[in-house]
């Protein structure tokens, strides 16, 4: 039976939030038990470059994406797990990407027309200022991760779904060209955690300030869960639970039989303070286990090391021999 490849990434900004775990951690771990599938977890460590040019805290949140990973339950014996940083076919990959990717696909890249707009607002006459290349062409190097261990799935957020639409039209495009090098990836989207709100409503984000941690402290958990946006209905004034970020949070981390009972609550009446709280129940039950192995791992950075290096060797037997068949395709080294 054929083998089925999933690969994700995520970006080293400091300890992931709860919307990176429910976008893309947890269900790559769920893709991974699955039978006949070969499993690819990395740590974007070149991406976070257009925006922290610091190497001791880029090297710092390395190590707290890891433990993350592990902490949530990550098997390295089943899964590759590997720095980014630590396979070079894949900017080599992403040079010769480059090459075929238009420039009007980058102009339309998010990131890219988010920046642009923000320069608008402000008012500055560069519209481009601000934006590295790194930020520009940030697509090409997310489709070299991909393409060059021919993933067939990739789980990602919402957000990232164009930048998948455009590994797979470059990899289209170059296949036109050479052949059929490219395996042409499809875009995972977890039906829960898909779009995760923050406090405020809008997409969690740490730039948005709006974002939940995954291992904070019980205390610091209470603080923020109770900072989330709720209307002005009295307590028991029935509430719908669309659009509640209380309950789309609660419903991400509770079993069913609680999310009924919670949905049951919201109808009949109950109080932001008294949703506020389930929420934190569950949310702090199910991050509990998680927290404390965290700990054990940041405490322990060469374990860490180790299997980021054992990870790396597994990652490149595959990615040396595919980038060897790129370079023969388009006539280049021996």
């Amino acid at each position: 039976m054929a083998i089925t490849t999933v690969l994700t990434g995520v970006k080293p900004t400091g300890q992931p939030h709860i919307g990176n775990y429910l976008g893309a951690i947890r269900p790559a771990l769920e893709l991974s038990s699955e039978p006949n599938t070969e499993t690819w977890l990395f740590i974007a460590d070149y991406h976070t470059l257009t925006t922290t040019p610091d190497p001791k805290r880029l090297r710092e949140m390395t190590y707290e994406v890891a433990a993350t990973w592990l902490a949530c339950g990550l098997d390295p014996n089943k899964t590759v797990f590997y720095r980014q940083s630590d396979i070079p076919e894949i900017l080599e990959l992403s040079w010769i990407l480059s090459c075929f990717t238009p420039k009007g696909l980058m102009n339309r890249a998010h990131a890219y027309k988010a920046k642009v707009q923000e320069n608008q607002e402000a008012g500055k006459e560069d519209l481009d200022f601000g934006v590295n290349m790194g930020l520009y062409s940030y697509p090409v190097l997310m489709a070299a991760d991909i393409l060059v261990f021919s993933a067939h799935k990739v789980p990602v957020g919402e957000d990232q779904v164009q930048h998948l639409e455009i590994a797979r039209d470059i990899a289209q495009k170059f296949n036109r060209q050479y052949g059929e090098i490219m395996k042409v990836p499809q875009a995972v989207v977890p039906k829960v955690g898909k779009n995760v709100p923050g406090l405020d409503g809008r997409k969690m984000s740490k730039s948005y300030d709006n974002s939940i941690l995954m291992f904070e402290e019980p205390a610091r958990l209470k603080k923020l869960v109770g900072r989330i946006k709720t209307d002005s209905l009295p307590p028991e004034a029935p509430k719908s639970t669309d659009g509640s970020i209380i309950f789309d949070i609660y419903q991400a981390f509770a079993i069913p039989d609680q999310i009924a009972t919670l949905k049951s609550k919201f109808e009949a009446g109950i109080s932001w303070g008294a949703a506020k709280e389930e929420l934190f129940q569950v949310m702090d039950e199910a991050l509990r286990g998680p927290r404390e192995k965290y700990k054990q791992l940041m405490a322990d950075k060469s374990y860490i090391d180790g299997l980021l290096k054992q990870g790396a060797e597994r990652a490149r037997a595959n990615a040396v021999p595919f980038m060897h068949k790129v370079r023969q395709a388009i006539g280049v080294g021996s």
